[in-house]
């Protein structure tokens, strides 16, 4: 791993700029879309179980495409990348809107069209993320994270709540219109990022076994695997956001799609909150991660008690800052644990397990709101969250990396194990030695003794025996 270079200031930086801003529009139209395609859905079939589906539906195809889509990121310019995705998504808002307007939509169009933008979304997000560090530099990576899912909020607090006004004035087929135009603007905004805007380009050369290779390094690193694992939990018993509050609306409250997208907008305003709070924060370890997850279940919890309207719309505040506290902090943490030639591998693992949980989530938040009410569904769900918080950090701290930052990381990892070593189609990465000085990669692997042949301290080479997939 390269020790990480000083800041940039990120308003300097043209490339950056113009990626922001075609995410705060992509966002919004990816946002809005899926906000009246969940509620058409609720409206079509009068089941929020089948609202759980349309939404396992977005996110199962990133468990069966995202770590081909890692290497996908890691061998091909980024930018070209995000920009036939952007097209897509411009593309398929557009057939849901002449669907719609029509007259002849159904649900199982919607359906569809979900697994369609899944699959988009899968290919999207590892290069959308390792762009970022191409654009900025791991000096400025944090920040650039921070800023980016702040402004990723901002539009998340006016997509939802447009779309719920859209949906009542316009009706669902001009507001799928609508997502259709945004994404052309956001294709706009990316086609005008240079080349030489990008400022520290990675490429991996074409070489066989290398979704295998971010398989073996993310299940030997003492730490990534567990935040792998800890990801995964928290996206299948609680980012459940549009099955639950589609439920809200409609059942508990009685507020329509107007509310519906006002809950959105609550929980978007608060989860800009735990961002800047994210920021705020100098350490960035795993305890950090853990705590918000255990955060996250306790505010569902708390909101799925709330018994007037007011008081539930404070608590899901809170968990919209809780979600993004640790979206953010685990984010982070992940892409600078990982070398950059791993990056686009690794990010394709993580997201996917993320968002893949979601999908489970929202199936079984679905059913249990259907079977046992969404009140008793969010509690059940939140314990889940909490118990998941607990088993992760007491692994962690078990293995003495709970409080260890990424830079700590750095200077503990010399090299990774054999079997999780990047290939040597791709450049080796250096690792920042004890002092904080440069090693070159090949310098720094420990010698194995010659009697004995056996490697060093497992945890000094970033592997751990006790890794999730391991024990």
């Amino acid at each position: 791993m390269t020790s990480h270079p000083p800041p940039t200031r990120l308003r300097s930086l043209r490339g950056y700029r113009l990626f922001v801003a075609a995410q705060f529009v992509n966002v919004s139209s990816v946002g809005m879309q899926r906000i009246v395609q969940d509620w058409l859905v609720l409206e079509l079939t009068d089941s929020p179980a089948a609202v759980g589906v349309a939404v396992a539906l977005q996110f199962f195809p990133l468990l069966l495409v995202g770590p081909a889509a890692g290497v996908l990121a890691d061998r091909h310019d980024k930018r070209r990348i995000v920009r036939a995705t952007t097209t897509l998504s411009a593309t398929l808002g557009l057939v849901l809107a002449v669907l719609a307007l029509t007259g002849t939509i159904e649900a199982w169009h919607l359906y569809a069209v979900a697994v369609l933008l899944g699959l988009v979304q899968a290919v999207d997000g590892p290069a959308r993320q390792a762009l970022v560090s191409e654009l900025v530099g791991d000096g400025s990576l944090r920040t650039a994270i921070s800023t980016n899912n702040v402004v990723a909020q901002l539009a998340g607090m006016v997509a939802p709540a447009v779309g719920g006004v859209l949906i009542v004035v316009v009706g669902e087929g001009w507001t799928f219109a609508l997502t259709a135009v945004l994404a052309l603007a956001a294709l706009a905004l990316l086609a005008a990022i240079r080349s030489d805007d990008v400022r520290e380009p990675s490429r991996v050369a074409r070489a066989r076994g290398q979704v295998r290779e971010g398989l073996r390094y993310v299940a030997s690193h003492p730490t990534l695997g567990w935040l792998v694992v800890l990801a995964g939990c928290l996206g299948a018993f609680g980012m459940n956001g549009p099955v639950v509050l589609a439920a809200f609306a409609d059942e508990v409250w009685h507020t329509g799609s107007g509310g519906f997208g006002f809950y959105n907008s609550v929980a978007a305003v608060g989860a800009v909150g735990g961002i800047v709070l994210g920021a705020r924060l100098r350490a960035l370890d795993a305890r950090l991660v853990v705590l918000a997850a255990g955060a996250f279940g306790a505010v569902e919890i708390v909101a799925a008690l709330m018994p007037v309207q007011w008081a539930f719309v404070v608590s899901i505040a809170l968990v919209g800052a809780a979600t993004m506290l640790f979206i953010t902090s685990a984010a982070t943490l992940v892409q600078l644990l990982a070398p950059r030639e791993m990056r686009g591998r690794v990010l394709a693992i993580y997201s996917p397990v993320l968002l893949g949980g979601h999908a489970a989530g929202g199936l079984l938040a679905g059913q249990l709101t259907e079977h046992l009410g969404v009140r008793v569904g969010l509690v059940m769900v939140g314990l889940a969250a909490i118990a998941s918080a607990v088993v992760v950090g007491v692994a962690l701290a078990r293995r003495g990396v709970l409080r260890l930052t990424a830079e700590a990381h750095a200077s503990a990892t010399l090299a990774p194990s054999d079997a999780a070593r990047p290939s040597d189609a791709a450049a080796p990465s250096d690792v920042a030695g004890p002092a904080g000085a440069v090693i070159p990669a090949d310098a720094a692997r420990p010698a194995r003794p010659a009697s004995s042949g056996k490697p060093v301290a497992d945890v000094a080479r970033g592997v751990d025996p006790q890794s999730p997939a391991s024990s």
